[in-house]
């Protein structure tokens, strides 16, 4: 089976559709599918939920999907350094489930698993906890949180042999794993693609049983916040 494709817009080709789940990869700007992405936001496809820790900033990763208005929802943990999901959302025009990062993880990753759903103490007595259910273990009281089955995954590499194993590097792997794991498909970009046995089984982080497609392509190193100082007189 061959799971290398020459573009983003083939690997997508035939899995989009409108109202979809896609679980995307990423942390702020490190580790964004971003060429998959550019590539949704090409086809049209619209009324999207985005499971994502965020949704980059205005002009780069989910923000661009923002702004075409092609996403209805997002579940996520951290919405700042976005202009325009704060205004939608403040505006009633984009909703938002609220996820601690750890429970967004694990959710994603309980879905990879197969398992529906988990109990956590995280977000017990705030609003996080409003319409869950609550069981008490050990007299501490817990809320029930739910897998995340996404539709589609789209997450980013740095190394990948052609069936798939992928190596991710250092931070940019952040939610990588778990989006890949819990996606019927999972399309996946990187900045090299090798030949099966050229990478070292001990330092996989992805396994390609998980992986379906895969794209290789030039990727933007972006800074999302930039503080520096001024140079000392010599």
């Amino acid at each position: 089976m061959n799971k290398v494709y020459a573009t983003a817009a083939e690997a997508l080709d035939g899995v989009l559709s409108d109202g979809m789940l896609i679980a995307a990869g990423g942390f702020g700007l490190s580790g964004i599918p971003e060429l998959l992405l550019d590539a949704i936001r090409e086809s049209g496809v619209k009324d999207l939920t985005f499971a994502s820790n965020n949704a980059g900033v205005d002009d780069f990763g989910i923000g661009i999907l923002l702004q075409t208005r092609q996403v209805k929802k997002m579940i996520s943990s951290y919405v700042g350094e976005n202009a325009e999901f704060m205004r939608q959302y403040l505006s009633g025009e984009l909703e938002l489930e609220f996820n601690p990062q750890g429970t967004l993880a694990e959710r994603m990753r309980a879905g990879g698993a197969g398992i529906p759903g988990f109990y956590t103490k995280t977000g017990v007595g705030t609003v996080i906890a409003e319409g869950k259910d609550h069981k008490d273990f050990d007299g501490e009281t817990y809320i029930m949180e739910r897998g995340i089955f996404a539709d589609l995954s789209i997450v980013k590499a740095w190394k990948a042999d052609t069936t798939g194993n992928a190596i991710f590097r250092k931070t940019a792997r952040n939610f990588n794993p778990p989006a890949a794991m819990c996606g019927k498909v999972c399309v996946m970009e990187v900045e090299e693609i090798v030949q099966p046995g050229e990478l070292d089984p001990d330092n996989i982080h992805l396994p390609g049983i998980y992986v379906h497609r895969i794209i290789q392509g030039e990727h933007e190193k972006r800074i999302e916040q930039r503080t520096t100082r001024p140079r000392p007189a010599a």
